[in-house]
């Protein structure tokens, strides 16, 4: 077995689908007003130990949401936990705001796998074609749909060459 090529194994498109700035300050004023409410609400318990717990708590909550990683390598489109093998990539679609919306609103397919985060406007539709798979397209929110949509696109089609050439 031959080690793989350095160009075959680093991601053709990697981003953090991270919060905004202003998620963390709004985090802390949330977990300040539940501080308070509960401190107006059980009086007997020192204030300290409110704070110390909602301040952190509402903090450490959105964690999880600062941490989906969006990957293209030469093999599979990678959307957190989730893989797609390039192979059955049919086509992609960059989407702006508008056509988000429109990918996620009323015709949407009710089997279409979706990662949209509100807070990010653009977004990704990939097409698939695997007559095995139910699932008719990804759609994946994106802060750079054309250059996902560009790269995708260029390992989909390298893969098929290497596929038709074997």
């Amino acid at each position: 077995m031959t080690p793989e090529s350095p160009a075959r194994t680093l991601p053709a498109h990697q981003e953090r689908l991270s919060l905004p700035w202003w998620a963390w300050p709004s985090a802390l004023l949330a977990g300040a007003i539940v501080g308070t409410e509960l401190v107006l609400g059980i009086p007997d318990v020192p204030a300290w130990v409110f704070y110390a717990v909602a301040l952190p708590l509402s903090v450490a909550l959105l964690i999880p949401l600062n941490r989906l990683r969006v990957a293209v390598t030469p093999t599979e489109f990678q959307v957190d936990d989730a893989r797609l093998p390039v192979a059955v990539i049919s086509d992609v679609i960059p989407l702006d705001a508008a056509g988000k919306r429109e990918a996620l609103g009323v015709g949407a397919h009710p089997y279409a796998f979706v990662v949209q985060r509100p807070w990010i406007p653009t977004a990704v539709q990939v097409l698939l074609d695997d007559p095995a798979d139910p699932t008719p397209y990804w759609v994946v929110s994106t802060r750079k749909p054309v250059e996902l949509a560009t790269a995708l696109l260029e390992v989909s089609r390298r893969e098929r060459a290497e596929k038709s050439s074997s």
